[in-house]
Parts: structure tokens; C-alpha cells; sequence
């Protein structure tokens, strides 16, 4: 495999994205990969770690990177008030519902602005005067 060698020493050695390389000035394509190592370092103590802890607090969710002994500890920490907590339900979306059943749909809207000759883009959020217009013209329908 000469030519792979080839290519390997033209790229100075260095690995590539996964994907086909083209050589310039030649007809060798070369399928690479790359391959990416995740190591866990613990959060406390700096040395690796074996696992991921997951949890929530004040509303707020939080991951933190320990080692068994550490994680030992952690769960050891919590566990006299987690006997007496209950667990949560899945809490209720803070973000209203999307659009009430007296607005008028941003779809009408635009098409009415294209056929009234007024700008509006294609998508994103519709100018004020523009959904004025349209509540002013079509008010009596």
C-alpha cells in the first residue's frame, strides 16, 4: 500500500477527519478516519474517573465526573435526605402554550402582506405594524 504510505508522509504524518482526502496532482483517494478518546477526570480530586454523576438542585441540573470512592461519598452524603424526599413529577412547561386560537396564523399573515406588497421574510418573527395591518384590513371577515 505505497500509496497510502505516500499520502501519510505528503500530510507530514498528521491524521486527517474521517472522510476522502484528495492529493493534488493525483488520482489517490484515500478513505481516513479519526478516532476520539474520552477520559474522565474526577472533579474533586483531579485523577481519572469512573463515572458520571447526574443530579439537580435548586432547579438547576449539574453532572459531575468521580471516582468509585468519591462517588461512594457523594451518595453517602445524600442518602439521609433522600429517604425522606418524594420524588418529582416532570414538571409543567413554563413556556405558554404557542398561539391562541383568536390569533391569526403567521402563514395568513404573510400572505396577505406578499399580496398587499409589503415585505415580510419568509420566516422569523412578523413586524408589529405588519400584523396591525392585517388585524385593520381583515377585521370585518
Amino acid at each position: 500500500m505505497k500509496d497510502a504510505y505516500d499520502l501519510r508522509r505528503r500530510s507530514g504524518g498528521r491524521s486527517h477527519r474521517a472522510g476522502t482526502v484528495h492529493v493534488p496532482g493525483a488520482a489517490l483517494e484515500v478513505e481516513v478516519a479519526q478516532r476520539v478518546i474520552v477520559t474522565l477526570e474526577d472533579d474533586l480530586s483531579g485523577g481519572p474517573a469512573d463515572e458520571t454523576i447526574r443530579f439537580a438542585f435548586g432547579g438547576a441540573e449539574y453532572e459531575i465526573d468521580l471516582t468509585a470512592k468519591n462517588a461512594k461519598a457523594f451518595r453517602k452524603a445524600l442518602a439521609p435526605f433522600l429517604e425522606h424526599a418524594r420524588k418529582a413529577g416532570r414538571s409543567q412547561s413554563r413556556r405558554p402554550g404557542r398561539a391562541a386560537a383568536s390569533r391569526p396564523r403567521s402563514g395568513d399573515i404573510r400572505a396577505w402582506a406578499n399580496d398587499h406588497g409589503i415585505a415580510v421574510s419568509a420566516r422569523g418573527r412578523i413586524p408589529a405594524s405588519v400584523v396591525e395591518q392585517y388585524q385593520a384590513a381583515t377585521k370585518g371577515r
